[in-house]
């Protein structure tokens, strides 16, 4: 597949590895402006972040099936008969004394430092850290597409601002001519006029027509400005800045392949149609987690405990066992945590079908437009010249005193119009050709 852009080279005076738009008097090319725009676009930089995140969560996932091992301490004072005398025993500085009823009845305070490390393995747990890494797994590749689908939208974006940014100039350039050409013609009018050959009615009509295309050119002048601050937010540039574009409006080769080679590559390339996928079986992942809350989970557990009260002596016990749990009765929460997982994924195969048949829309939209654009180029670039020398004939005829102010003027807005419609072709196919390029899945850097 071709390019929907050309690639001319980036200015060879310009440094690659600087801030393109610190410079303002730069010539910014079409790769120039998607580089920068790659480099600096914030939803894709969000998007990158995004993948970090899905990494991480893969991780969190893992931990599920390792060993947990947690240091804690404390401290306390009691007066409380029954914590008094275990804390005692957990200390190990139990007396004969201490059986006595006076002594049971008449506790002093007593304090503990207590130290403990305790470790949880959990060796089975229904499946739910096991479906868990697998769905966090699949979310990263999900990430990832969603990140390769968001570059592919800002390379695209890029270019489509790119095109009009040059579309909103060379309409500027076109009006800019044909103001130049009417103010030459309003010079041999006001000379005809003086020489008693035309009636006033004519040089007021000229004048007239001249105020109507500096309103124009002062509207085109808006729309090029408009054009670049459009193009900066694309870029991810902000302020205000000053360049040139120095790769031309031009429409290069036509599209090549069938609409159904098109279709076929956009269902099986499209990176936002295989996140959606993946998260169809995320979908599925959930309903078998679900499902598998019904089964016995088994882990061991540890605590090493050290008490103390002066921490001159300490006494320490140890724990170890083995705990299997089952749910019996949950009140309705398994079941209706499937029904739940399954009404999702039903939703997800909804919105899938959904996206395959937008894709399908998207793609034939571009690619007749594409096609209807190119057919106008090769009428519109017959039309340019045969617009000039009408206007050159009528021009001298009108200068002869055969043809009328009207004729003239007509023949003008003429030239205009197909230059317009022209430049317009061209942008209405690269803007196609390039909309079609995104919807295919298959656009990259120029």
């Amino acid at each position: 597949m071709s390019n929907p852009t050309s690639n001319p080279t980036s200015n060879p005076t310009s440094d690659p590895t600087s801030d393109p738009m610190l410079d303002p008097m730069l010539k910014l090319a079409l790769p120039r402006a998607v580089e920068t725009a790659l480099a600096s676009n914030p939803s894709l930089q969000a998007a990158g972040f995004g993948v970090l995140s899905a990494q991480e969560k893969v991780v969190q996932a893992r931990s599920g099936a390792m060993p947990q091992v947690h240091l804690s301490g404390q401290s306390s004072r009691t007066t409380n008969p029954m914590w008094a005398f275990g804390t005692k025993l957990n200390q190990g500085s139990i007396t004969e004394q201490d059986f006595y009823p006076d002594q049971l009845n008449n506790l002093e305070g007593i304090t503990n430092y207590a130290s403990n490390l305790s470790v949880a393995w959990p060796l089975y747990d229904s499946g739910q850290t096991w479906y868990g890494l697998q769905q966090a797994h699949l979310n990263q590749e999900a990430a990832a597409l969603f990140n390769e689908h968001t570059r592919q939208q800002v390379i695209a974006n890029t270019i489509t601002c790119y095109i009009g940014a040059l579309f909103a100039r060379e309409n500027k350039i076109v009006i800019r001519q044909i103001s130049d050409t009417a103010r030459s013609h309003l010079k041999m009018v006001q000379s005809r006029y003086d020489g008693g050959f035309v009636a006033k009615s004519d040089l007021l009509r000229a004048q007239v027509q001249i105020a109507d295309l500096e309103q124009q050119l002062a509207e085109a002048k808006s729309q090029a400005d408009i054009a670049k601050c459009r193009l900066n937010v694309a870029m991810g540039v902000a302020g205000e800045v000053n360049y040139t574009l120095s790769t031309p409006l031009k429409a290069g080769d036509p599209i090549v392949g069938s609409l159904d080679t098109w279709i076929s590559t956009a269902l099986s390339t499209r990176p936002d149609l295989k996140h959606l996928a993946l998260q169809k079986q995320i979908a599925q992942k959930e309903i078998d987690k679900s499902r598998a809350s019904r089964n016995p989970s088994v882990s061991l557990a540890g605590n090493y405990e050290i008490n103390s009260e002066d921490f001159d002596d300490a006494a320490t016990n140890y724990t170890i066992g083995a705990i299997v749990s089952m749910p019996l009765f949950t009140g309705g929460r398994i079941s209706a945590k499937v029904r739940e997982a399954q009404m999702n994924l039903n939703q997800t195969k909804a919105l899938l079908r959904g996206m395959e048949q937008q894709i399908c829309g998207e793609i034939r939209q571009a690619f007749f437009n594409a096609q209807s654009a190119w057919e106008r180029i090769q009428v519109n670039q017959a039309a340019v010249g045969q617009s000039r020398e009408s206007l050159r004939i009528v021009k001298n005829r009108y200068n002869s005193g055969l043809f009328t102010i009207t004729d003239l003027l007509d023949a003008q807005v003429m030239v205009q119009q197909s230059l317009t419609h022209e430049i317009k072709a061209v942008h209405d196919y690269k803007l196609a050709a390039t909309r079609l390029a995104l919807a295919a899945g298959k656009i990259d850097p120029p």
